[in-house]
C-alpha cells in the first residue's frame, strides 16, 4: 500500500503538519520487534488491526513519514526518510528506494529553501536518507537554508572515525557518505549533545540506546506538549511491553531504560507521543497508566 498524505494540527503555537511518503505492511513482527509476546498481538488485535498489524502476514505496518514543525516563524524537519535511488545493496527493502520527499513537501507547501532546521533524530538509513540530493553527480544538501542538527554520539559512531558504525548497519558507509558526510562538508551541520534548545517551543535531548546518539524532541507550546521519539518506540505493542526493543537497538539495557523515562514522562505531564513509524490516521498516541504499566489510545487530532 503506497498511502502519500498530509495531516495538520496545531499544537499551542506550533503547527504540526505530518507528511506520510509511503505505508502499509512492511516486515514480519519478528524481523523487527521479535521480543514482544506473540500473545499481546492477538489480545489487542481490534486496536492493532489495520494500522499496525496485518494479522495473515504477522507483518508490521508502518509509515515513512517526515515531521515538520513551523515554530516561531521558523520551519524545522523531523527525519527526512529513506531517500531516492540511494545505494543499499546490504538493505534490500531500501535499495533504489523511490521516496519523494521534496515532492511530499511541495503539497503540504513546503519548499526545500523555506526549511531553517533538519533534526536527524538519529543516523539510521531511513532518517537521514533525504538530507541531500543528487546535483552533477554529486550529494548535496536538499535543503540549502537549514541547519542539520546531528546527535555527535551518532555522528561518531556512524562515522568514519567510528567505522561507519561497525557494521551495525549494512550499508553504513554508503548511508554516511552519501547523507551525511555532504551536510558536513557544506558547513550546515550541527553536532550536540546532551541537550540542544532549538527555540523556546522545541528542545532536543539525548534518549540513547537504540542508536548511541539516539535523541527526543520535546515541544511545549501553551498547554499543549509533544514528544517526538523517533525509533524509541516502533509499534504501540512496546508501549504495552516497554521492556521489549527492536531488533536494531544497538544497547538493549540503554534502550530500555530510556523507552521507559520518555514513556513515564509521557503519562505524567500529558505529551502527546509521536514516534517516527507508527502509521493509521494520526501516527500519534496518548499514553496512559495503567495496569501497573501503561495503555494508549490514538490522539483525535484535526
Amino acid at each position: 500500500m503506497t498511502n502519500e498524505s498530509v495531516h495538520r494540527f496545531v499544537l499551542g503555537d506550533v503547527e504540526v503538519i505530518r507528511v506520510v511518503e509511503w505505508q502499509g505492511p512492511f516486515v514480519p513482527v519478528s524481523g523487527l520487534v521479535a521480543e514482544t509476546a506473540g500473545e499481546v498481538w492477538k489480545d489487542h488485535e481490534d486496536w492493532l488491526v489495520p494500522d499496525h498489524w496485518e494479522p495473515d502476514t504477522d507483518r508490521l505496518v508502518i509509515a515513512l513519514q517526515t515531521w515538520v514543525l513551523r515554530s516561531g516563524g521558523r520551519t524545522v524537519l523531523v527525519d527526512t526518510g529513506v531517500g531516492k535511488g540511494r545505494e543499499r545493496p546490504g538493505s534490500p527493502p531500501f535499495h533504489h528506494w523511490q521516496g519523494d520527499l521534496l515532492g511530499c513537501l511541495a503539497k503540504a507547501g513546503v519548499r526545500p529553501r523555506d526549511v531553517d532546521v533538519v533534526v536527524n533524530t538519529h543516523l539510521h538509513i531511513d532518517h537521514v536518507g533525504g538530507n541531500t540530493v543528487e546535483a552533477d553527480g554529486e550529494w548535496i544538501p536538499a535543503f540549502p537554508n537549514a541547519q542539520y542538527l546531528i546527535p555527535a554520539a551518532d555522528d561518531f559512531h556512524f562515522g568514519p572515525d567510528g567505522g561507519y558504525g561497525s557494521g551495525s548497519q549494512a550499508d553504513g558507509r554508503l548511508i554516511y557518505e552519501d547523507s551525511v558526510a555532504p551536510v558536513h562538508r557544506a558547513g550546515q551541520a550541527v553536532r550536540w549533545d546532551g541537550r540542544h534548545r532549538i527555540d523556546e517551543h522545541l528542545t532536543l535531548e539525548s534518549a540513547p540506546g537504540h542508536t548511541p546518539g539516539s535523541s527526543v524532541l520535546r515541544l511545549a507550546s501553551g498547554g499543549d506538549r509533544a514528544v517526538f521519539v523517533g525509533d524509541l518506540l516502533h509499534s504501540p505493542v512496546q508501549i504495552l511491553q516497554p521492556c521489549c526493543n527492536s531488533n536494531a537497538c544497538l544497547d538493549s539495557e540503554q534502550a530500555v531504560a530510556s523507552r521507559l523515562r520518555v514513556l513515564h514522562r509521557a503519562a505524567d505531564q500529558r505529551e502527546l507521543l509521536v514516534p517516527a513509524h507508527f502509521a493509521g490516521a494520526t501516527g500519534a498516541v496518548e499514553v496512559r497508566r495503567g495496569g501497573g504499566g501503561f495503555t494508549l489510545n490514538p490522539r483525535p487530532t484535526g
